[in-house]
């Protein structure tokens, strides 16, 4: 059966940069430990959930324009000191760890040797390219049986993602809470047993109001995700509470939540332009079948050689090279 893997790559280069130790060198002795990580990762998840496809979605953009403009305070804290529209394009640099960002090109080069497909879209997150990619998977499959659709995986760090699980389309995330090789398998039951909600859209409405200050969103005061999932299931989704709150006669809000949720109308008619990720980026056709051997041999054993990692790399070799197809 065809199954689609698709990679939150900077979730999981972040998680190997802080999760690996930096004593792992290139020969001439910059750290390697997020390249390395990152590869170490592909080889158990392909050896692990035996993928057809695979797709590294990329951010071409971390703190997109649309969003900023909904809610200027989007991942504000994580724009590093003068990097507000400081590059070359007018968008804002992030602040990354100094060991980090010369490693983020080189496993952009040999994600390219390999022929792992890195995609991303000018203006967009991963987390976007990977909305269009399971909006695209689930379109394809709308006419077949969920037993006879392609599974699709999204392996990620974010729970913002969590918004994408849909068992009728066979749509589940790999969360990785306790490492790679133990993965926290999130479908509509687990989003139901730990947060009360019973579709991963239910799970972006309560993430609206309950709010991140990870990314910036304030949420509605006093409105925790207990809170938000009740008053989700009593109204049926955010439309359901905000029509509660405009409604003087409507009784299954106490008078504090009516006036919390007024406090915030501003902030609630702004957030789903955030939170929701988007599901129709111009992104091409690509060929996402899982390789069996690298697409530039010459170009992967220099990059190989040149960062030192030969053992990394053999085994994302070794479990493509097996993979069954």
């Amino acid at each position: 059966m065809s199954r689609l893997l698709l990679l939150d790559t900077a979730s999981l280069y972040f998680r190997a940069f802080y999760g690996v130790p930096d004593s792992l060198r290139s020969p001439q002795g910059e750290p390697v430990n997020a390249v390395r990580g990152l590869l170490d990762m592909i080889a158990t998840l392909v050896t692990d959930h035996e993928p057809t496809r695979l797709v590294a979605c990329w951010d071409d953009e971390w703190r997109p324009a649309f969003r900023v403009a909904a809610i200027g305070s989007y991942k504000e804290h994580r724009v590093a000191e003068g990097g507000v529209g400081a590059r070359a394009d007018g968008g804002d640099v992030e602040e990354v760890p100094d060991a980090l960002t010369p490693q983020i090109p080189v496993i952009a080069e040999v994600l390219a040797a390999l022929g792992i497909p890195r995609v991303g879209s000018p203006g967009f997150e991963a987390d976007d390219i990977i909305g269009t990619l399971v909006a695209r998977e689930v379109a394809a499959g709308s006419d077949r049986t969920t037993a006879e659709r392609t599974p699709v995986d999204v392996v990620t760090g974010d729970r913002d993602l969590f918004q994408l699980v849909d068992d009728d389309a066979a749509v589940r995330i790999l969360y990785p809470a306790r490492g790679i090789k133990n993965l926290e398998v999130v479908d509509q039951a687990r989003l139901a047993e730990k947060y009360g909600v019973p579709t991963g859209q239910a799970y972006a409405e309560m993430a609206t109001l309950r709010g991140d200050p990870s990314d910036g969103l304030p949420g509605v005061r006093g409105i925790g995700e207990k809170t938000a999932a009740t008053l989700l299931d009593r109204f049926g989704d955010l439309d359901g509470i905000l029509r509660a709150r405009d409604d003087a006669e409507e009784r299954g809000l106490t008078a504090t939540q009516r006036t919390r949720l007024t406090e915030a109308a501003d902030y609630l008619d702004a957030a789903p332009t955030v939170v929701q990720v988007v599901r129709d980026v111009p992104v091409g056709d690509l060929d996402d079948t899982l390789p069996a051997t690298p697409a530039d041999p010459a170009a992967l054993e220099r990059l190989s050689d040149r960062w030192g990692l030969g053992t990394s790399v053999r085994r994302v070799l070794a479990a493509l090279e097996s993979a069954d197809r």
